[in-house]
């Protein structure tokens, strides 16, 4: 059976997204993909013929209500990237899992049997039956001298023994004195040291225990009977031992045991957890006398329980009168031979009485008693089987530790089907020696049974039984393939089950079969490893022990295999290197770097990519492989690691269509490529930062070997290619990156602290007398890309808004490393304060605060290449931005490098002037409002703890225009930060220049992509989640909902809006600025230009939520969008300054969680404070733009850029609307009135142009499509107040217009689907019209009864699906919610 045709059946039901075509099929779509279940390209509706091949190639379907399939920012990764959540998602040392493997292994080193039969001599305390039981090691006292007798015993019963552990040292004492048992045991514990040791005693010939707990043995002529205290033995033998008391009221003596243990001092605890004691009855029972048992019953069932089993189950059976018992004793084969009969009954019996022991057991004696010492193992499951056969004579055996009665355990039945089966072929093999041996079928029973546990079992249900038995299987060849199978369905199901598994004994099993060298066994193998390690990261010292890490660098490297199960492989291995020195050197010894990169690489350029999963953990694995290891990264580096892993960052990952060998591979069905896009960027990343060493004396000056300056070369490669994607739509890249840059910042501190020195040095007049060469930094098109400051050190032209922004020339850096003190700079304290700075009326005031360790002169090294200083600058700049970042994690992380170059945030108290005093309309920031300040070597920030001022020297005034907005600061005030400060803000490390300490070190953030890229293999990964069924039942509901109102709208003749069923009175004190209804719930959500966000239930007129955006200083929203409104919504929050951030259970008071943010205008500084936004569900792409003349296109799947579409005119662009019938089309509004549409999906990109406004030149307002499904029909609506309707395949002249307002349009809402366009403005007043052009509504006053205005109209917003309207009012602060009059 293959296995991928076993495992199809538990995969393919469980994937909605299974794949059923045959490779020439087209693909279906999938899930969080760019794909829907109506064709992108609908029709038009009565339209006319197409004229300007927009339409060309449409189909022509009957028009179906639209519901986009696309669901995005659903996955793990966007459940938050706290570092605390990323390690207990990581595999653990100390966490459940860790808890199976044994504390202390041990071996019983030493056996002393004590034999005390005195034969034809009986107690005298014991009367015989007659007949009697006389048996003694299957041997008959009697039927030779009583000498030879006692020998032949003693030597049976060695070998006995020895047959459960060979390799023990045995000594045999018959009928000895106390000194000769004293001997014995102090030989015994001299030699076995801190081995276990046994004391066997069997007390047939002696009397019964004395009450006080004293055994008996022999005077030296055997005329006396001599009592031994059970405590001087326990002095001689000590610990670890175990005692097997063979004696008539052996109770007795387990007692005084106890209670010597108990009288003891506490330094003998350990004396009674490493004690171990099997006695044969209770203190009141004496040994069974009848015939059918041999004398020795306790000691036959714990030395040869199959031989003892067989008999007892014999006279017992349908079997009794029919079978020769002596033919027991002839059953063929070896018992440790399981392809014989005597060795398969000797299998069947130790898997039972594992399973009896391990669903009884407590797990911690389980593990004590079955787990630890393999002779101890095997007495004690011998032990249950003379519970079983003793309590039939009623005859009660005892143990310390005291184990819960088994007897009558349901396995024992499955043993006595075995032993029936075997005594009924018994005859027949003896007869015939060459008779074909028939295995049983227990095994395989078993494995049914297990089956169908796993088939309707589940965590909350009593665990499978048949786990042990599942254990004994994998010796078996012929069963072992199944086995394992159903194992890796066992622990797909979680933690839980892998932890059973390891605690049953699973472990050393499967480490063994690594040695195997068979094909078919290899993908489960590495599956089951992979469920191991993910939860156990100690297994990492055994595999590396016995060389399995061999076994998966050759599965990772064989190309039969398919991508995921390799992928499998790379986290394997990348466990056994994470943080294992001797992981790490044998990895790299069989060639791990070679082979990683060598499946980074498509062998053809033209093929698709390799499947993400296995690039992520590619990545990953080289990442973990030379994490703090010098060596390894050099070898990386000469391995040209850093071009093959670069690739990764920014090339667009490709469809790929997965053809039907996915229905019968062994894992989960393949998803969509893009689901994995931001974690292979980030897992590239990772690899790269660890590629940085962090303590290298090269780093820090002291060594100039040749080598080792090609490594710095090749690190600045490295963060050269960090810098650039340092902007990434994905905070788990952006956040990886940030802390790459932060090691580098650690490595490179001496040479960063010297460039920021001279940046932020005091400058003279030489200042403007370089200030020309920032004519470099001006750039045309306005768009920040890296590659323009990356082409060299003369552009540092980086984004950076108010925290800082400088330039550099080359020419000012000198050959040994230094900058000259007139290197050109510009920081934002001399800039900020022109009226005609792009930001000096938007940001707060700003400053940089330094700390120094030298004086103010060039800093000299021992370097004799100096790096190129450029890098450093560029550097500076972008963790300057990254201190900006919208999530606050990278934002801190960006904050702890620029504190360990020596730029520290502090609280800047900002003032604005211009010539005729403040701006207007300027309000006071708060006190969080943060900058950079300076402290130089004049400026001693240890001076005290009190405020102080400095003024920045006088620069002589601009001559050129490029200087018309540089003027000096008047004034800044900030608070000086001591290195005690209780902000915490300056940390002693600031002050060092040698190489990093651990206490640096240990400040470094932690990378979360690892950890939490562990957690996907920890959760099941064969089974579909009942979570997903839940959302898809919810989804259809939805749908029906959508669908229902969706009709209503339609059909709706006129929709005049003129009941008002709610007001809220938002309390905002800059008035609403967005606000929007949710689809499924009466809720709508507004917010301010200060970006408090509340939520309303407009039914039960209460409060829902209120938050805020952020708590940084820089205010301003733009708009509020909803995201996945038919699945778990998502609310986008949109800021004026670009940012963008996304909230999920924004209606659960306090639960708001950020799922991600970005910056939609990353680096386009002309995009000022109007920003423009528009959601796309279909695509799942986001569009942004503003003050600038081009367009971002996001795709929110992959979190990335998608592309950057140049609106071909310098005029701003003012709105924004995507289509919600066309995937890529969207309209766009222009400042100077100008319409245009593009479609992201053809070359040009722009396929309409109009100026419908003209000749008025006002902006436009809003614009959006037409309601219905006609993709062509637009409505756009400019600041002067005319509302234009366009047909886009007609002229470029409008076909209706619309007089509605007088100069004052501030807002325009067009509904999905119902025929009705609304426009607000700001003399107070909302319009309502048809698609017609016919006024249907007009809104002024409140229908209160003092009819109030209703306020300026700051936003408009409709029901995606219903006809109710939101307005959001600017003075007043109210939202008011309309319908139409028979509105339920």
């Amino acid at each position: 059976m293959a296995l991928g045709d076993l495992m199809a059946s538990s995969l393919v039901h469980s994937s909605s997204s299974s794949p059923s075509q045959s490779p020439a099929a087209p693909s279906a779509p999938l899930p969080n993909h760019h794909h829907n279940h109506v064709t992108d390209d609908l029709p038009v509706m009565n339209g006319p013929e197409p004229r300007n091949g927009l339409e060309a190639d449409e189909e022509k379907p009957a028009p179906v209500a639209y519901l986009p399939q696309v669901a995005v920012l659903c996955e793990q990764r966007h459940e938050g990237l706290d570092e605390a959540a990323a390690a207990a998602a990581g595999p653990s040392t100390s966490g459940l899992v860790s808890k199976w493997r044994p504390k202390d292994r041990m071996k019983t080193g030493y056996v002393a049997l004590v034999v005390c039969l005195n034969i034809s001599v009986d107690p005298p305390d014991v009367i015989k039956i007659s007949p009697c039981a006389r048996m003694e090691s299957w041997i008959d006292p009697f039927s030779m001298a009583p000498p030879k007798a006692l020998e032949s015993i003693g030597k049976t019963l060695h070998s006995q023994y020895e047959r459960w552990q060979p390799k023990a040292r045995y000594k045999l004492q018959l009928d000895p004195t106390v000194e000769e048992v004293k001997k014995l045991c102090n030989t015994c514990r001299k030699y076995a040291r801190s081995e276990r040791v046994l004391f066997h005693y069997n007390g047939h010939g002696v009397p019964k225990p004395t009450a006080n707990g004293e055994i008996w043995v022999f005077n030296k002529s055997y005329t006396q009977y001599i009592p031994l205290p059970i405590t001087d033995l326990d002095s001689w033998l000590k610990t670890p031992s175990i005692y097997v008391f063979d004696c008539s009221a052996a109770g007795i003596i387990v007692k005084a045991f106890l209670e010597r243990l108990d009288w003891s001092s506490s330094s003998s605890a350990s004396s009674l957890k490493d004690c171990i004691l099997l006695a044969a009855c209770e203190a009141h029972q004496t040994l069974p006398q009848s015939a059918e048992f041999p004398a020795d019953v306790f000691t036959a069932c714990l030395t040869t329980p199959i031989k003892m089993a067989l008999h007892w189950f014999c006279r017992r059976s349908l079997l009794c009168g029919s079978l020769d018992h002596s033919l027991i004793d002839q059953i063929p084969g070896r018992q440790n031979d399981r392809k014989t009969l005597l060795g398969e009954l000797n299998w069947i019996f130790t898997a039972i009485t594992d399973t009896i022991a391990w669903n009884v057991l407590p797990h911690d004696i389980f593990q004590r008693l079955f787990r630890q010492d393999l002779l101890v193992a095997s007495l004690f499951r011998n032990f249950l089987l003379a519970e079983r056969i003793m309590r039939s004579a009623n005859c009660s055996p005892i143990s310390f530790p005291l184990l819960p009665p088994t007897h009558q355990h349901h396995m024992w039945d499955a043993w006595d089907m075995a032993a029936e089966i075997c005594l009924s072929k018994l005859p027949q093999l003896i007869a015939d020696p060459n008779a074909e041996f028939q295995p049983s079928p227990f095994f395989t029973e078993q494995l049914t049974a297990f089956e169908v546990w796993l088939d309707h079992g589940s965590e909350e249900k009593k665990p499978p039984e048949q786990l042990p038995i599942v254990l004994q299987v994998l010796l078996s060849q012929s069963h072992r393939f199944r086995a394992l199978v159903l194992l890796g369905r066992f622990l797909d199901m979680g933690p839980w089950a892998v932890d059973l598994a390891l605690s049953v004994g699973i472990f050393p099993y499967v480490l063994k079969l690594l040695q195997t060298s068979a094909m078919e066994l290899r993908q489960i193998l590495v599956f089951i490893w992979t469920k191991i390690l993910s939860l156990d990261k100690s297994c990492q010292v055994d595999l590396v022990k016995d060389g399995g890490h061999a076994y998966f660098i050759r599965f990772l490297d064989s190309l039969d295999a398919y991508p995921e199960q390799r992928a499998m492989a790379a986290f394997v291995l990348a466990v056994i290197v994470d943080g294992h020195r001797r992981g790490q050197e044998a990895c790299i010894n069989a060639g791990l770097i070679d082979v990683c990169l060598r499946h980074l690489q498509p062998e053809n350029p033209h093929d698709a990519q390799t499947e993400p999963l296995l690039l992520q953990w590619l990545c990953l694995c080289l990442g973990k492989l030379w994490e703090d290891f010098p060596e390894a990264q050099l070898l990386g580096l000469q391995s040209n690691t850093p071009e093959i892993v670069i690739c990764l960052l920014s090339e667009p990952q490709p469809e790929v269509r997965w053809p039907s060998y996915c229905l019968g591979s062994f894992f989960w069905l393949h998803r969509h490529i893009n689901i994995w896009c931001c974690q292979v960027r980030a897992s590239a990343v990772f690899a790269l930062g660890n590629l940085l060493d962090m303590g290298s004396s090269s780093l820090n000056g002291t060594d100039d070997d040749s080598d080792d300056d090609e490594k710095v070369k090749a690190e600045i490669n490295v963060v050269r290619s960090l810098l650039q994607v340092s902007s990434d739509g994905s905070p788990l890249v952006r956040s990886e990156v940030a802390i790459a840059l932060t090691r580098f910042a650690l490595g490179h501190n001496k040479h960063l602290k010297s460039i920021a020195a001279e940046y932020w040095k005091p400058q003279t007049n030489s200042l403007l007398k370089s200030l020309p060469s920032l004519a470099n930094i001006s750039n045309p098109s306005n768009v920040y890309s890296p590659n323009n400051i990356l082409q060299g050190s003369s552009g540092l032209a980086s984004h950076i808004g108010p925290v800082l922004r400088v330039g550099s020339d080359s020419s000012a850096t000198g050959r040994d490393g230094r900058t000259s003190a007139s290197s050109p700079i510009v920081t934002t304290s001399i800039m900020h304060g022109s009226p005609q700075s792009d930001d000096s009326s938007q940001h707060s005031d700003s400053g940089i605060l330094l700390k120094e360790n030298a004086s103010n002169g060039g800093l000299s090294y021992t370097r004799s290449k100096p790096v190129d200083s450029g890098i450093y600058s560029q550097f500076i700049s972008t963790m300057c931005s990254v201190a900006k970042d919208p999530y606050p994690r990278i934002a801190t992380i960006g904050r702890r490098a620029l504190s360990l170059i020596g730029v520290e945030q502090v609280v800047v108290k900002h003032t604005r002037f211009n010539s005729g005093g403040a701006h207007q309309g300027e309000t006071s920031a708060p006190p969080s409002n943060f900058g950079m300040a300076r402290s130089s070597s004049w400026f001693d920030m240890n001076s005290g703890n009190f405020s102080m001022t400095f003024r920045t020297p006088p620069v002589s005034p601009p001559q050129h225009d490029y200087l018309t907005g540089l003027r000096r600061v008047c004034s800044m005030e900030f608070r000086p930060h001591l290195i005690n400060s209780p902000e915490g803000l300056v940390d002693p490390l600031l002050s060092s220049v040698a190489a990093p300490s651990n206490a640096e070190l240990s400040i470094l953030p932690q990378s979360t992509i690892y950890n939490w890229s562990c957690g996907h293999f920890s959760r099941p990964l064969l089974t579909g989640s009942d979570d997903n069924e839940d959302a898809n039942a919810r989804r259809e509901e939805r749908e029906r909902i959508a669908l229902d109102c969706i009709a209503k709208c339609q059909h709706s003749s006129a929709c005049k809006m003129t009941s008002q069923i709610a007001s809220w009175d938002t309390r905002f004190e800059l008035g609403t600025k967005a606000a929007l209804l949710m689809p499924f719930s009466p809720i709508v959500v507004a917010a301010d230009e200060n970006e408090q966000i509340r939520v309303w239930n407009y039914d039960d007129a209460l409060p829902v939520n209120t938050f805020e955006n952020h708590k940084l200083s820089d205010r301003g929203l733009s708009k509020l969008l909803l995201i996945n409104e038919l699945d778990e919504s998502l609310l986008l929050a949109a800021s004026s300054d670009g940012n963008v951030r996304i909230w999920k259970n924004f209606t659960q008071k306090g639960g708001q969680k950020l799922v991600t943010a970005f910056s939609s205008v990353q680096g386009h500084r002309a995009a000022g404070r109007s920003i423009v936004i528009d959601w796309q569900q279909q695509s799942g792409c986001l569009y942004a733009s503003g003050d600038m003349s081009s367009i971002l296109v996001w795709d929110l799947d992959k979190e990335q850029l998608l592309s950057t579409i140049q609106s071909s005119t310098d005029s701003a662009i003012s709105a924004l609307s995507a289509s919600h019938v066309l995937s890529g089309h969207f309209a766009a509004g222009f400042a100077d009135a100008s319409v245009r549409i593009f479609d992201v999906r053809t070359p040009d990109r722009l396929v309409y142009m109009a100026r419908p406004h003209a000749p008025r030149t006002e902006k436009v307002v809003g614009i959006g499509f037409q309601p219905g499904f006609d993709p062509y029909k637009i409505v756009s609506a400019s600041q002067a107040g005319d509302i234009q309707f366009l047909d886009v395949r007609r002229a470029a002249e409008p076909y209706l217009t619309i007089e509605a307002h007088r100069g004052s349009l501030t807002a325009l809402a067009v509904h999905r689907h119902a025929p009705v366009v609304a426009s607000g403005s700001a003399k107070q007043m909302i319009k309502v019209f048809s698609l017609e052009g016919e006024q249907l509504t007009i809104i002024r006053y409140q229908p209160s009864f003092m009819g109030q205005r209703i306020g300026s109209v700051n936003c408009l917003s409709f029901h995606p699906f219903k006809s109710l309207l939101a307005a959001g009012a600017g003075d007043n602060a109210l939202v008011s919610i309309y319908a139409e009059e028979n509105y339920k």
